[in-house]
């Protein structure tokens, strides 16, 4: 090393240090050469903290993916709870099939019938009867009722067929009835099929619910349903699969209705909002929509679709009449569910879930200040499992919270207030940016400390909306935003049903074949939760239940 160090440092991105000066060589240099020398450690040193930053960045963002991969994606610390935000889906598109012949008929040509429901001749065997059970049912002609044996004879029968399913299996009803003559007046009657839930359908109401329950409920995308018919020697087409499904959930499109007006009408209310595709933008395209989920505090959820994210939905989905007194909009920290609350007179209370999350995925820079914010959250989450098991409701809940979780509260914010204060915290940290969104939403964060009925997190929510993404793993998107409406429809009512304890099999089954001969001013009787305390004690059943019991 000589005089010329310096210099060297201005290389050294392509000539690396290896060696320091003696002190002798460094009593040599000019000022000159000292104040350069420190010009050029400074320009080092910013480089190096820009670097450094980089690599925290990239550390951060690789742990998260390691996470998503191999480990834990729960931040929770004593309960449990579900962080995953959600995502929804929809029917498959049917199948393409061949023009049908019209029919010309005078002054126009008729077009034919689209769908698919059942042939002209009745007793056309669409099913192998060496591999598909077959229950023969006997239906008594009523214009014999009354007749001795010698005023008629049985001069023939019709046979008409209808699929129907056992959990785990098909059966086919075979329904005969008998075409009778009078002998005294020679009038020839036979009795009519019996009228099944969908008009024309050889479809039984059991054979359509489990159309249904088989895709929402067990996510089995309906062309896998038709490969298990064609397995088990039904010959059906798939359009008719999703023909069957769209007429069964436009059924049950009114009881949807009402069953959004009650959650509505609720003081404490949860929601939240999840994108899927839906209909096609172009070729090869698809449209970018959302599912708005909302939880009533009657413990009944509805999937709401909207073709985006705008805060203009949020206001279609929950109307904008005035709230009851004291409602409150609990949610995550998406800011178009502040600007609502504020325009309706709602309060709005935020999830200590996503906040307990921000600090979650900040471990991998700040493992020993996020545990120790995870744990003054987790002190929180402690107590309302006292409030669970000791069953408290009402003001002995709000009382408890007051008293054991509100100094927790304080306690957390105050030690926010003293970090931000401390210093060597970077403005891009993902912990300084999770202590940020506490920080800022810190009255949201501490509505339900006064307030039982307002639940600390979302998770309620999420887990009911669960359903959801499973299905989507299997069917992956919608084909038309009619379909993602669909699904809505049928998440509603299955996921609604789970809450109260209700079989959805069993619940579709009645409400199909009561939804049509209910009065439309008393369809909100027909929800999952009026349902159970009205009919679920004598439900309507298949022909199939008779023949099985």
């Amino acid at each position: 090393m000589n005089a010329g160090f310096p210099g060297k440092i201005r290389a050294m991105h392509s000539t690396p240090l290896t060696a320091l000066p003696t002190p002798e060589e460094a009593a040599r240099w000019t000022a000159e050469q000292v104040v350069e020398l420190a010009g050029e450690h400074l320009v080092l040193g910013r480089q190096f903290e820009a670097i450094k930053r980089e690599v925290q960045t990239l550390n951060h963002q690789l742990d998260w993916f390691r996470r998503q991969i191999f480990g834990q994606k729960s931040e929770k610390r004593l309960l449990e709870a579900n962080p995953q935000q959600m995502n929804l889906a929809d029917l498959p598109v049917p199948e393409s099939s061949p023009p049908l012949p019209g029919k010309e008929v005078a002054a126009h040509h008729r077009r034919p019938q689209t769908t698919d429901y059942a042939k002209a001749d009745a007793s056309a065997l669409f099913f192998d009867e060496t591999r598909v059970p077959v229950e023969t049912i006997a239906v008594p002609n009523p214009d014999a009722a009354g007749l001795s044996a010698d005023q008629y004879e049985v001069i023939g029968e019709k046979i008409s067929h209808r699929l129907a399913q056992r959990p785990g299996s098909y059966v086919i009803l075979k329904y005969v009835r008998p075409v009778i003559k009078r002998r005294d007046t020679d009038i020839i009657s036979c009795p009519p099929a019996p009228i099944g839930v969908i008009e024309g359908s050889r479809a039984d109401v059991s054979f359509v619910v489990g159309l249904v329950t088989d895709k929402f409920c067990y996510h089995q995308p309906l062309y896998r349903q038709h490969q298990r018919l064609a397995d088990n020697g039904i010959k059906v087409s798939r359009p008719w699969l999703t023909q069957l499904t769209h007429a069964a959930l436009s059924l049950l499109e009114p009881v949807f209705t009402a069953q959004l007006d009650s959650i509505r009408t609720s003081r404490v209310k949860a929601m939240d909002e999840t994108p899927i595709k839906a209909g096609r933008a172009g070729p090869g395209k698809m449209k970018s929509g959302y599912f708005w989920p909302v939880y009533g505090e009657l413990d009944e959820i509805c999937f709401v679709y909207h073709a985006g994210r705008s805060g203009k939905f949020i206001e279609q989905t929950l109307g904008t009449d005035p709230p009851p007194a004291g409602a409150v909009l609990l949610t995550d920290g998406y800011a178009a569910y502040e600007r609502y609350a504020e325009k309706c007179g709602l309060t709005h209370a935020q999830c200590w879930s996503h906040s307990r999350r921000k600090f979650f995925d900040a471990q991998s820079v700040e493992p020993e200040r996020a545990a120790q914010a995870l744990d003054m959250i987790g002190t929180l989450y402690g107590v309302e499992k006292q409030i669970r098991e000791a069953k408290l409701v009402g003001e002995a809940c709000r009382a408890y919270r007051l008293a054991q979780a509100r100094p927790m509260a304080h306690q957390f914010f105050a030690w926010i207030d003293v970090q931000f204060e401390a210093q060597g915290l970077l403005p891009s940290s993902p912990f300084t940016s999770a202590m940020a969104y506490v920080r800022e939403r810190r009255a949201a964060l501490e509505v339900y400390l006064s307030d039982p009925d307002v639940q600390i997190d979302t998770n309620h929510l999420e887990r009911a909306l669960r359903v959801v993404p499973m299905g989507r793993r299997n069917w992956l998107f919608c084909w038309t935003e009619v379909g993602a409406k669909y699904v809505g429809i049928a998440q509603s009512l299955i996921a609604t049903c789970r809450l109260h304890d209700i079989d959805p099999y069993t619940y579709l089954v009645d409400v199909l074949q009561r939804v049509g001969q209910h009065p439309a001013a008393d369809v909100a009787q027909l929800t999952p939760r009026i349902w159970k305390q009205l009919f679920a004690e004598n439900p309507l059943r298949s022909d199939l239940f008779a023949i099985s019991t």
